[in-house]
């Protein structure tokens, strides 16, 4: 019996479920990094573990992460479902301000494990208290914040924009859907908003003229002041190009800037399909080619609440090295 399979209930045309066998075949594996009261997940140690079993997740699950590495295609997302979250031990869902994942768990050692076989798991102290695996959770109070603490529609972005050092990828895991099932993760990639751009605006979004800030959830935690330098909206080859922008915290500087940024938006929205995730549905995007952003929903706080885990990663943790102390996977600026 195959170990993963097409799943055509999505689509996005990148959707993959593994079979019962494969789905034993990694909860087995992720208990094994769960064994003990100090496995704990930001570890150097356990980080290691983890990458070292990823080694003997199911060939064919490690096969489909790997091609995508190499090429992540037209939406720049692959979705893997029946993944292990361990659902009959799972706590409530999370709804305090910040809310991570210290201790080793099954969702957060599949996590890690998918994370270090696209490359390093990576964090930044200023967001989430610089932890590698982050809880994605409605916050009572916080329904309209911009941000993973927040119920209301959240605007297309790639992560960490204004970052030197943004992730290549963001992972996330769905642990719990929500009640009502209509939270939905909407996703745009490049390679398809291309065509619906005109020649003027693809050149104004080459152009250094575009501000990004960072978003509302790095907190007071950062120990520098934000870069403000402009950069492009788009960067690379012009047929293939990598994005950097979040429609919250991009401000277009010039006019010509503005109505590129505008038309690049309605190219997104022209192109974007929506994913709406159950528990053990898992969801990486190439975080250099891919927007994403989520459709409202309606917490009720009782326990039960959606509840994702995300994790970023990055292919070369060098580049990084002078951000990283300790040559740490956390970058402290």
């Amino acid at each position: 019996m195959p170990e993963m399979t097409p799943n055509s209930t999505h689509n996005t045309g990148v959707a993959r479920e593994l079979d019962p066998a494969g789905t034993d075949a990694c909860e087995r594996l992720a208990r094994t990094l769960c064994t003990g009261a100090n496995d704990q997940v930001d570890s150097p140690a356990w980080v290691e573990r983890a990458r070292d079993a990823w080694e003997e997740l199911p060939l064919r699950l490690r096969r489909e992460v790997r091609r995508f590495r190499r090429h992540s295609g037209p939406n720049g997302t692959l979705m893997i479902g029946g993944l292990p979250v361990d659902q009959a031990t799972l706590p409530p869902t999370p709804t305090v301000p910040g809310s991570v994942q210290r201790q080793a768990t099954i969702p957060a050692a599949v996590l890690t494990m998918v994370a270090c076989g696209l490359g390093e798991p990576l964090a930044y102290l200023a967001e989430k208290s610089g932890a590698l695996v982050q809880d994605v959770v409605p916050v009572p109070g916080q329904e309209t914040f911009h941000g993973n603490a927040g119920s209301v529609p959240l605007s297309f972005h790639t992560e960490n924009g204004f970052h030197p050092h943004p992730p290549d990828y963001v992972i996330f895991l769905c642990l719990r859907a929500d009640h009502d099932q209509i939270a939905g993760m909407r996703i745009a990639g490049i390679r398809q908003a291309l065509p619906h751009l005109t020649p003027a605006s693809r050149q104004a979004l080459f152009t250094p003229e575009f501000l990004t800030t960072p978003p509302p959830s790095f907190g007071p935690a950062s120990t520098s002041e934000p870069d403000v330098t402009p950069r492009a909206v788009l960067s690379g080859a012009v047929e293939d190009p990598d994005i950097r922008m979040a429609q919250l915290v991009t401000t277009p500087l010039t006019p010509r800037a503005t109505a590129a940024l505008n038309e690049f938006g309605r190219a997104c929205e022209a192109s974007a399909c929506t994913l709406r995730l159950t528990p053990g549905d898992l969801v990486i995007i190439d975080n250099r080619v891919t927007v994403h952003g989520r459709t409202a929903f309606h917490p009720r706080y009782d326990g039960a609440d959606r509840w994702l885990q995300r994790t970023y990663v990055t292919t070369d943790l060098r580049r990084s090295r002078d951000h990283r102390p300790q040559d740490g996977h956390v970058l402290a600026r």
